[in-house]
């Protein structure tokens, strides 16, 4: 295994000069998914406690009508604003999240103990006009309960009557599973972290030696083909773990500059769930490493080997997409099934639920082999004179 040890630190030391592979590698793909979910998630924190907590502004059509109403709504945060003259356009054309119009008719129906109807105009396409559309309706119900208690007290009535079942919640949520669901989208940035860290390497030292026809003399000692693949191999694996555990270690300090005060929610990210998360990865680093390493061996050209394994992309992002309009209950075979097992397991980490060694073990050995097989198709490749030729 000399040999194989001789050209994985070769492959280190010649790829740590360079500045693309270190970038991609160590900086880009640790550095990128942490930072762009720490904005991302305090900006639209923000913008939805604003929403939630500050004063309603809400344009008001036929406030005349119901003098009482528009008083009870102040006093709970609304701020009425003018009426516009064409409210359905103004809400799709985002110059407001929600109208408010009180008919003519209002008065004389509340006069008479009937029903009085009032009209909530919002665009729920439009994203964002949840929030002031679910506190105006919130006010309003809120009045409405507070006036039917009046309107029962004042004929001698019980308020009861009118509410014969009360709903109790029990919600079974904690904090750290709250952030949990939160952090459904970390399975992905490790997986990425994994795939960017090893890809530009795989590229190199395949496609980008065949290209620079540097591969035909390494061919050439007298070396078995498969120890040369494995020092590759083990090269591409190093930078791939480098970038998972410099992301792993990102994401542990971003979860310091997380609003999780304002949301209720705990972030539990320490040294036992990088730990774990990393020993779940193991195999897709394995995996990973062989896959691009086929990918690239096929390519004549270190562009056409980029566009291959670009492409290529698109399978890390698959569990998460299944995951995100499909949710299942995990079963034990899941982790079985690479990809799928390394995304449901790191979930339940994050969600505080226990992850069991049995589970960590059928992932590690079916994630291994699955490894192992496309690696023994990638060394019958390499044994091929035509690797060599870039022609």
């Amino acid at each position: 295994m000399n040999s194989a040890l001789t050209v994985f630190w070769k492959e280190v030391r010649e790829n740590l000069r360079d500045k693309r592979t270190v970038f991609s590698a160590l900086v880009y793909g640790p550095l990128f998914g942490p930072i762009m979910f720490v904005v991302l998630m305090n900006v639209v924190v923000s913008k939805q406690m604003s929403h939630a907590e500050g004063p309603l502004k809400v344009p008001v059509i036929g406030a005349q009508y119901a003098p009482n109403l528009i008083e009870a709504l102040k006093q709970q945060g609304l701020v009425p604003e003018p009426p516009l003259a064409d409210p359905d356009k103004a809400v799709r054309d985002r110059d407001t999240d929600v109208v408010l119009r009180i008919p003519a008719d209002y008065a004389k129906a509340w006069a008479k103990g009937e029903p009085a109807q009032v009209e909530v105009i919002y665009d729920a396409s439009q994203m964002g006009s949840s929030t002031p559309r679910e506190r105006l309706e919130g006010m309003l119900r809120n009045y409405d309960r507070q006036q039917g208690a009046l309107r029962l007290l004042a004929r001698g009535l019980s308020p009861a009557i009118a509410a014969p079942l009360v709903i109790g919640k029990r919600d079974q949520s904690t904090p750290q599973s709250r952030a949990g669901m939160m952090l459904s989208i970390l399975p992905y940035f490790f997986v990425l972290a994994i795939y960017i860290g090893g890809m530009y390497l795989a590229i190199d030292l395949t496609a980008g030696e065949r290209e620079r026809q540097s591969l035909e003399p390494l061919f050439a000692n007298p070396v078995a083909r498969w120890r040369i693949l494995c020092g590759k191999l083990g090269a591409i694996g190093a930078f791939s773990l480098a970038s998972l555990v410099l992301t792993a270690v990102a994401f542990t300090i971003a979860g310091y500059f997380l609003p999780t005060a304002k949301l209720g929610m705990a972030f539990d990210l320490g040294a036992a769930f990088i730990g774990k998360a990393i020993l779940l990865e193991l195999p897709l680093i394995a995996l990973f490493a062989v896959l691009e390493t086929l990918v690239a061996a096929f390519a004549k050209s270190y562009r056409e080997a980029q566009t291959y394994l670009s492409l290529l992309m698109i399978v890390p992002i698959l569990p998460s997409i299944v995951m995100s309009v499909m949710p299942v209950k995990a079963a034990h075979w899941m982790y079985a099934v690479p990809l799928l097992g390394q995304q449901i397991g790191v979930s339940d980490l994050l969600r505080g639920s226990p992850v069991h060694a049995g589970d960590i073990g059928l992932a590690l050995v079916c994630g291994f082999a699955a490894a192992v097989v496309i690696g023994i198709v990638t060394a019958f490749v390499y044994r091929s004179e035509r690797l060599a030729i870039s022609a």
